[in-house]
């Protein structure tokens, strides 16, 4: 099987479209935040490969094309900010707080957790940057030692759980606060949530993505020695 598939370039890229397209058909018959199609797709493409017999190189051979264009996705998300950018400029200064504590509140949380369970530091070095965008992720996971493969997994997972309407719970009804708070917790799941509520919300959703990116970058090397 992987034999053949070698020769078939576009074989992963047919699969991710096709488990993806299967995912957002579920979720619109399931509306919860469980079945959300990264995390469902996620699960078919596995079991594809795994009652197929195919190894993960191949699959990866087409598959990866989709990887590259998650910066320039990331990139994109630009656009809405650069709509908002007065709002930006008049809250200037919460913003960078809002930011700055929400990242390093992450990053301080995964210290203390794998310090208590006394994680292994692979997987420290591998949920460092776990409410960061998948494309920043996976570098800063690279360079500190850690496995990308669970990166990737507890990014997409974080980004799930962050996406919840918390701000609900909590009466958050401030739109800066509400796109501040979902990007910087969920990244770009957070980010799609946000444009939900709001043009607002989204554009400071996508500022959360890139601020809290550049900071987890510079912090998360400094917090990789201490366990």
């Amino acid at each position: 099987m992987d034999s053949f598939l070698l020769e078939t370039v576009y074989f992963g890229i047919v699969i991710s479209l096709l488990s993806y397209w299967i995912a957002v058909q579920i979720r619109k018959l399931l509306p919860y935040p469980i079945f959300n199609p990264l995390l469902i797709s996620a699960v078919i493409s596995i079991g594809i490969l795994i009652i197929f017999d195919i190894d993960f190189d191949t699959y990866n051979k087409g598959a990866q094309f989709i990887t590259f264009l998650l910066t320039p996705a990331t990139v994109c998300l630009a656009v809405p900010l650069y709509k908002q950018v007065q709002i930006l400029i008049k809250h200037l200064d919460a913003i960078l707080i809002s930011l700055f504590s929400g990242c390093l509140a992450g990053i301080v949380s995964i210290f203390i957790m794998c310090l208590i369970m006394k994680a292994d530091p692979v997987i420290y070095y591998s949920l460092l940057p776990k409410s960061i965008t998948t494309a920043i992720a996976i570098g800063v996971s690279d360079k500190l030692g850690g496995n990308s493969t669970i990166t990737v997994g507890i990014v997409i997972i974080t980004g799930i759980l962050g996406a919840k309407s918390i701000c609900k719970l909590f009466k958050i009804k401030h739109p800066v606060a509400i796109g501040l708070a979902l990007g910087n917790s969920a990244h770009a799941i957070g980010t799609s949530k946000a444009l939900e509520f709001g043009e607002i919300e989204g554009a400071m959703s996508s500022l959360s993505i890139v601020i809290a990116g550049l900071l987890t970058v510079i912090i998360a090397p400094l917090m990789a020695n201490l366990l």
